[in-house]
């Protein structure tokens, strides 16, 4: 004899299935750890300044 099935319970239990397995997928292609972000900003300013002190300016001209 077969097992009794609550259709609600497994539509639900599929649909948090689902939403975990998408949610892993969001962590794995969006997360980063506070300490890489950090990281990227820090190296983001050490560029900027380093293209800053190469610019030239209009007084320099003259």
């Amino acid at each position: 004899m077969a097992d009794i099935v609550n259709l609600n319970k497994a539509r639900k239990a599929k649909a948090k299935a689902a939403s975990e397995k998408k949610a892993s997928d969001n962590r794995l292609k969006f997360g980063m750890t506070k300490s890489e972000k950090k990281k990227i900003a820090d190296e983001k300013s050490r560029l900027e300044r380093h293209i800053a002190g190469h610019r030239l300016n209009e007084d320099d001209h003259d």
